[in-house]
């Protein structure tokens, strides 16, 4: 594959989940967590699977792989989407994004202790940075200027909720399935088992959401009442946010370098912000660029790092 193209396809994900999530929220009005989910999942995972073999994959799992695949499934496809789902209408301020957005710092001390990926000094710094970059996008810039003297009463009790802590939640969640993602697909196609992971992970979703409309008919519907572009939103999210994006993503993540392809998460909320100023004509405050010029910065450092940490005269450790 030509580098350009690898990288334009690499860029892609998170460009999509930078405009799904804002697609996804105004969906929770007309059906609950669970069934927007489910909905995510269910048409994605048909549809990937159908593109695999449209592509000549083979849709067998190995049977090694199938305990893998399971796990796969509960982690990041009902736990990641379900949680996601339960905390982005209980988001403020931005730092439910920032809090989801902050999971390249648990793959990558999951990368090195279970795969023995090298994170010298510069790679921390990277991840850092980028931290400080999605915090710099995420938060009211008030908020920032008074942290650091009053700390968590900064947040004046809005944009700390429990919605924040379901999006820690997912983001862990999020972290663990990108590592089980490798054990999945060591004998069998990652495109089939990013589509057979969706719907094993979209089902229980589909159940929780029947079984609270039964439980609550009064407060929970079953099936969304939604509008016609709030199912163009949906398909929108399902087909592009869903089965293109995590498609590609978990492709990479099955080889290669998984913390510095991790770390291009750090540019989902630039790909958000970027997306306001050409489709909703918004402009980037000061706070804004310089948020967006660290997570350019921790992506270069971190994805370099083994050549940047050689330059500075040192060398890169060896991996236990």
């Amino acid at each position: 594959m030509p580098r350009t193209l690898r990288w334009v396809l690499m860029l892609l994900p998170f460009a999509l989940w930078g405009t799904a999530m804002a697609a996804m929220k105004p969906l929770l009005v007309g059906a609950s967590p669970a069934m927007l989910a489910s909905l995510r999942l269910l048409p994605a995972g048909l549809v990937l699977l159908l593109a695999a073999r449209l592509l000549g994959r083979s849709w067998r799992i190995d049977p090694v792989d199938w305990p893998w695949l399971l796990l796969f499934a509960a982690v990041d496809g009902s736990l990641f989407q379900g949680l996601l789902a339960r905390g982005l209408g209980q988001t403020g301020a931005g730092l439910g994004s920032v809090l989801i957005d902050s999971q390249p710092l648990l793959v990558a001390l999951l990368a090195r202790t279970l795969f023995g990926e090298a994170i010298n000094p510069v790679g921390w710094l990277g991840l850092l940075i980028g931290l400080l970059g999605i915090l710099c996008l995420g938060l009211p810039g008030e908020v920032l200027r008074h942290w650091w003297l009053q700390g968590p009463p900064a947040l004046q009790g809005q944009a700390w909720s429990h919605g924040e802590a379901w999006m820690l939640a997912a983001a862990a969640a999020m972290a663990v399935g990108t590592v089980l993602c490798r054990y999945a697909t060591r004998r069998s196609d990652p495109v089939a088992i990013t589509g057979w992971h969706m719907l094993f992970g979209g089902m229980p979703l589909l159940l929780v959401a029947g079984g609270e409309s039964l439980l609550r008919p009064e407060a929970v519907t079953f099936w969304p009442h939604w509008s016609l572009g709030q199912w163009g939103l949906m398909a929108y999210a399902a087909l592009l946010g869903s089965a293109l994006a995590y498609g590609l993503f978990f492709w990479f993540a099955s080889s290669g370098d998984l913390t510095g392809f991790t770390a291009l998460t750090f540019l989902t909320p630039v790909f958000a912000v970027l997306c306001g100023v050409l489709l909703l004509e918004e402009r980037l405050g000061p706070l804004q660029w310089l948020g967006a010029v660290l997570a350019l910065i921790s992506v270069l450092l971190i994805n370099q790092r083994g050549r940047l940490w050689q330059v500075s005269g040192r060398t890169e450790p060896v991996p236990p």
